[in-house]
Formats: structure tokens, C-alpha cells, sequence
């Protein structure tokens, strides 16, 4: 039976931009909902399942909605995926589950399997209905070293298991880039730490504030907690290394996104002349929000459109929103008078590389980079036997997220390199349940 229960959410600040954006795809009411799921073949070996990076039941959770079983519904899913909150609303699941829908094969539209999702986890996440039980408490302690989906996803795992988990983020709120990074027509930093709170509901301890490093030694870590799992991502913004870079005008992707959905005092003036540097999906949620501020967006990218690694049908949303696509240019300079931007100048560029020719100023009142992140080597460095592979990315073990050193497991961007949300929370479960078998094999 399921049970009534309230998580306690922090509160945002009043008059954030996010708060200008509608959601992209609104929940489901119930009669759609039922509509939709009773277009479910629950087809045996199912496509969708093996495309989902955590394994969902996709069949399984879309029959107990068409019997109006929404706490099975649900409990399938979080069962698999304890982020599916989250992720309903945040996958790409064109390239995922529903693009492996075998009503792609006939020329009929796919399931919306994502919108599916959310409309099973709703009342569970954002209503307070538990459907999922932990275990009485056992013994053992596992501390985790950020707060976002790899994390969340590991710490949840864990507690319903009987393990005491205490999550130590260094913002102040948790949830990662789910809460600071996500577009906030996918999903807004209020829904996100509503998903925060769940995974706390389940038994897992959330402390704030806390520079791991700074507040927390190590080597306190490493003495007091049985396991470690170090959820950190990727750091800051790149950085482009071009003259007149450094001042007031030219921002990193991830940390705009961050003030758009945090800071109500952050503004962007109708008209702006924003010029969005790179061609990955943060880049692409960049200008499409800057874009439906009002903002004249363009993304200037160094390789062909068909080289771009965010995805096409991304990129199609993007230009049907009215962002410019600038290809084959690669950043020389910004371009500034006094302290004010003014423009980015680019060079030819051919497989990213520049070419001998003329340059060229494009004006711009705010430069956007968004060329990846800066990896976290120095912090990962100050873990024994924790080492980074040529890509700056931590070594594991990829069935369990085990690190070198034997106590201490890792997932999400900071492993993988910066995939999706849903990856962040595989990596997160399996390395819980090795975390468990290790435990178990312990005691």
C-alpha cells in the first residue's frame, strides 16, 4: 500500500527569468494519459527498454497506467530509475526509448513514453505518495561528494537498502545541474529540488554549503565512511584563451543558465546581441533561452552543421525558435570599447581549425562560451589511488564505478564525460549495489 508523506523544499527567490518560460511539454491529464498508453503494443522484448540507459520497464509501467494503476506505474519506474522525474523530463528520448518505438518502423508517431513517465511519477514525487519502503537500517556509512543526479541517485539506492548516506554539496542547493544547468523550458529549479526532496524523503541525509577539501577533509572521509562516491561533474566553464576575453560581457553556458534559473537579479534586454560559442546541447539550451527573452541568438560554431555534437532535432528547435547558425568560424578575439563587448571576431575555420583568411567582426553585446567544462584533476587528486584517463576523466571500473583506490566508486559527467542525465543516475545505481555487495561481503 502506498503511503502519504511531505518532503520538505527549500524556497527560490521570486522574479526569476526561468519563471518567464512555459514547460515545453505540460503534464498529461488523466484522459490523455490513458489515451496515449492504451497506443502501447507491449511489444515483447521491448526496443525501448534496452534503449533506456537504466533498464525501465517501459511496457510495464505504460499497462498499470492504462488500468489506472499509477502507484505500480510509478514504482516500476523508480524501481529502475529513482531520478525519472526528472528524467521524463530531461532525456532525449527521440534518441532514446521513443526513438526506438517500433511505430517508428511503420511511419506512425512513437509513444510519448517521456511524458508518460511524468505523468506516473507526479503524484509520487511532487504529492508525497510513497511507494517505495527502506529496509531497517544496517550496518555501514557512505558519503558522497556532490549533489546531483549521479549522487542523488547512488545515496537513494543505498538508504532504501538500510545504509546511512550523507550527500556534501557545495551549493547551496542540491540536485546539480538538474537544478542549475537544465534549460528551464525542460524542467525549472523548483521542480528539480522537489525531486531533491523525494530522495531525502527515502532516508538520505543532504548537507549544503560544504567544500569537501575546505570544510571536510579527505582523509576525514576516507577514516569515518565505509565508502565514498564522488558525483562531482565536470567544474566550470572552459575558457576560450583569446584576447579581450577576460570582463563584463562574455560568460561560460552552464553559468548563465545557472543565473537565469537562480538569480531575479539578472536581466537580459530585448534586442540583445548574444553570439552563443560552441555546438553541444548546453550550447544549443543557451541560445534558445536567450532566444525566447528576447535576445538575437546565434550559435558561431567551429565545424560543419552536420559535425555539431548537440542533437539535430535540438538543433532544428533551435532555428524554428529563430537562432542563427554561424558555421566554420573559429573565436580570434573578443573585441571590446573600454570595458563594453562589442563584438566577437572569428577567422575561417575548416575541422575546427583556422585557416589563413580575413577575419571577420560580428557585433555582440554579450558572448556566451559553451565549449565544455574544465575538469576537477586538482580535487581528484587529493584521493589515494584516483586517477584520471587521458580525457581528464576519473578511471573506474565500468560494472561498478569502483575507483584505484578500493573504497572509493565515481559516476556521472565526471566519469562519463558529460552524457545525459539518465547515465549519471545508471552510473550512480551501479556503483551503489557494488557498494552494497562490498558492504555485504564485509560484515
Amino acid at each position: 500500500m502506498a503511503s502519504e508523506t511531505r518532503h520538505a523544499v527549500p524556497a527560490l527567490p521570486s522574479g526569476r527569468l526561468e519563471e518567464q518560460f512555459p514547460e515545453h511539454a505540460p503534464l498529461l491529464s488523466p484522459a490523455a494519459a490513458a489515451v496515449e498508453a492504451s497506443r502501447c503494443l507491449y511489444c515483447f522484448e521491448a526496443p525501448c527498454i534496452a534503449a533506456c540507459p537504466t533498464g525501465i520497464d517501459v511496457p510495464r509501467f505504460i499497462k498499470k497506467i492504462a488500468t489506472g494503476n499509477l502507484d505500480g506505474s510509478a514504482r516500476t519506474i523508480l524501481e529502475s530509475n529513482l531520478l525519472g522525474y526528472s528524467c521524463a523530463r530531461v532525456c532525449p528520448v527521440e534518441v532514446l526509448c521513443v526513438g526506438a518505438c517500433v511505430y517508428n518502423h511503420w511511419g506512425q508517431r512513437p509513444i510519448a513514453i517521456g511524458r508518460l513517465q511524468r505523468y506516473a511519477t507526479e503524484r509520487v514525487v511532487s504529492g508525497g505518495r510513497r511507494v517505495l519502503a527502506a529496509k531497517p537500517r544496517r550496518p555501514g556509512r557512505v558519503a558522497l561528494v556532490g549533489g546531483g543526479p549521479a549522487s542523488l541517485a547512488c545515496a537513494g539506492t543505498l538508504a532504501l537498502d538500510g545504509v546511512e548516506t550523507v550527500i556534501y554539496e557545495r551549493a547551496r542547493w542540491g540536485g546539480g545541474l538538474n537544478t542549475l544547468g537544465i534549460a528551464p523550458y525542460k524542467m525549472s529549479a523548483a521542480d528539480a529540488l522537489v525531486e531533491v526532496a523525494f530522495v531525502q524523503s527515502l532516508g538520505v541525509r543532504l548537507e549544503t554549503g560544504v567544500d569537501v577539501g575546505e570544510d571536510v577533509a579527505v582523509d576525514s572521509l576516507l577514516s569515518t565512511f565505509d565508502a565514498v562516491f564522488l558525483g562531482i561533474g565536470l567544474g566550470g566553464d572552459s575558457r576560450l584563451r583569446v584576447p579581450g576575453e577576460a570582463g563584463p560581457g562574455v560568460v561560460g553556458a552552464t553559468a548563465l543558465i545557472e543565473r537565469v534559473k537562480h538569480d531575479p537579479g539578472f536581466v537580459v534586454a530585448p534586442g540583445t546581441r548574444a553570439l552563443v560559442v560552441g555546438g553541444g546541447n548546453t550550447a544549443i539550451d543557451a541560445a534558445r533561452e536567450l532566444s525566447k527573452l528576447g535576445a538575437r541568438a546565434t550559435i558561431v560554431y567551429r565545424r560543419r552543421r552536420e559535425q555539431m555534437p548537440g542533437y539535430e532535432h535540438e538543433v532544428r528547435h533551435a532555428l524554428d525558435e529563430g537562432v542563427a547558425l554561424l558555421t566554420e568560424r573559429a573565436p580570434v578575439a573578443v573585441v571590446r570599447s573600454g570595458e563594453q563587448v562589442t563584438a566577437l571576431r572569428v577567422a575561417p575555420a575548416r575541422d575546427g581549425i583556422p585557416e589563413p583568411g580575413p577575419e571577420t567582426d560580428i557585433a555582440a553585446d554579450l558572448i556566451v562560451v559553451a565549449i565544455g567544462q574544465a575538469r576537477l584533476a586538482e580535487f581528484v587528486a587529493r584521493f589515494p589511488g584516483v586517477t584520471l584517463d587521458a580525457r581528464a576523466r576519473i578511471m573506474v571500473d565500468p560494472a561498478t564505478g569502483r575507483t584505484g583506490h578500493p573504497r572509493v566508486y565515481a559516476g556521472g559527467d565526471g566519469v562519463n564525460g558529460g552524457k545525459e542525465v539518465v547515465n549519471a543516475v545508471a552510473e550512480g545505481r551501479d556503483a551503489a549495489r557494488a557498494i552494497l555487495a562490498a558492504l555485504s561481503h564485509r560484515g
